[in-house]
């Protein structure tokens, strides 16, 4: 094996720390005759066809020049096919590079391959730019940036699709998971399937706070569905490739029961009548699977998974009746500080219990100290505190991502 299939026995054996899983190599591997790995933040997959080359992913808008190099410097042909396993920013907007050497050189365009709802994708990240730009810069702690050039697919497909290059014949399958439009590949005469992000070698993304509605019984189903396949090789969205059926095998499967368990635990309490509170407080991923490698809290939460399962069979509503139609913050935070006996008595009591470390009470406190009196630099300062360490008190991305970028907020509040 080489160095990138070799890394898989540390991440397999739990020798790689959980938040390194994700950490790109740059390092570029054939993986199998005529299949390169490109190891990104979102890989890439170059499979070498009578046809031409066919992409699997394109990684990035931000790295789209140092993909196209590590492309050509396995093979300089034609590129016959581009296939997206889903609409993100990370896997589907490296094209522009191959498709301005194409014009350069004469040569046919590249076919863009993928789900329907892809282009409704990109529609939506046209008409949210500037939203979406905040998010990014919130989750990973970045200047705000969004692109606003897209390459829609001209290859679509509703349910599977056959997609045949030269000798080559992949089966694209549709399935919901982490988004709408996800495609999952399947190369029966090699056994070689490629998960997008169905499978990242960490718990899956199926809660995300800032992002639209996930899907995680389906997400599930699809990981029973790759599994029935018997693939003996895995190529997924981030981090390294697993080799050998068994393997394979138990990371789709154990990826699916986690997402099955915190549905049924879910659904389960709402048939009974409880409120999202009780839920969140009660409902946990499976305990004998605490300490697999590839289902850890790197970037979102199994609390952000229950959420997102509560929205998508109840709607946004969590059972409380005072928050149906609440009271606006700042008028809920003049009230609570005039019974403490003013903002400044909220912010010492918030300072208090950050220090007990009861984070999330103190969260509470000291934004209703920000909320009754906005201006006041000596409670941001306290509330940049309090979420200074629960960021650092996170151990997933997007978590420690919000909690940065107040804690960034009030500290600029508080030295203006």
């Amino acid at each position: 094996m080489g160095a990138i299939l070799d890394l898989v026995e540390s991440f397999w054996s739990g020798a790689v720390p959980p938040g390194q899983l994700w950490k790109p190599t740059g390092q570029t591997e054939e993986i199998a005759p005529g299949v390169f790995f490109l190891h990104a933040f979102a890989n890439v997959t170059v499979v070498r066809t009578g046809a031409g080359l066919v992409l699997v992913d394109t990684s990035n808008y931000a790295a789209r020049e140092k993909t196209f190099a590590a492309v050509r410097a396995i093979d300089p042909g034609p590129v016959h096919a581009a296939i997206y396993t889903h609409g993100h920013a990370d896997h589907a907007l490296g094209l522009p590079p191959f498709l301005s050497e194409a014009r350069a050189r004469g040569w046919p365009r590249p076919r863009i391959v993928g789900h329907r709802n892809v282009a409704a994708r990109f529609d939506r990240y046209r008409l949210t730019r500037q939203h979406n730009a905040l998010i990014n810069a919130r989750q990973f702690s970045i200047p705000p940036s969004w692109p606003d050039d897209y390459d829609y697919p001209d290859t679509l497909y509703d349910d599977t699709l056959r997609f045949t290059a030269g000798e080559v014949t992949l089966e694209l399958h549709h399935a919901r998971g982490e988004t709408d439009d996800h495609t999952w590949i399947w190369w029966p005469e090699r056994k070689i399937l490629w998960t997008g992000d169905q499978f990242i070698w960490v718990a899956p993304n199926a809660g995300n706070p800032q992002k639209v509605q996930r899907y995680a019984a389906e997400w599930a189903a699809s990981l029973r569905a790759m599994a029935a396949c018997a693939p003996e090789l895995l190529i997924p969205g981030h981090g390294v490739p697993i080799a050998g059926r068994d393997r394979v095998s138990q990371a789709l499967t154990e990826t699916a029961e986690w997402l099955e368990h915190l549905v049924a635990e879910t659904v389960a309490r709402m048939n009974a009548g409880a409120t999202l509170e009780t839920i969140l407080r009660e409902v946990r991923p499976p305990a004998h699977l605490a300490q697999r490698p590839y289902l850890q809290a790197v970037y979102d939460e199994p609390e952000y998974v229950v959420r997102n399962i509560w929205r998508i069979y109840g709607g946004w509503w969590d059972g409380v009746a005072a928050h149906l139609k609440p009271a606006p913050e700042a008028e809920l935070g003049a009230e609570v500080a005039q019974l403490a006996g003013g903002a400044v008595a909220l912010a010492r009591r918030a300072r208090e219990l950050a220090a007990a470390g009861r984070l999330a009470l103190a969260s509470h406190l000291i934004d209703w100290a920000a909320a009754a009196v906005p201006d006041d630099a000596a409670i941001h300062a306290v509330r940049a505190d309090v979420y200074e360490a629960r960021a650092k008190a996170a151990a997933a991305l997007m978590t420690r991502g919000i909690f940065s970028a107040e804690a960034h907020e009030s500290a600029r509040r508080a030295d203006p």
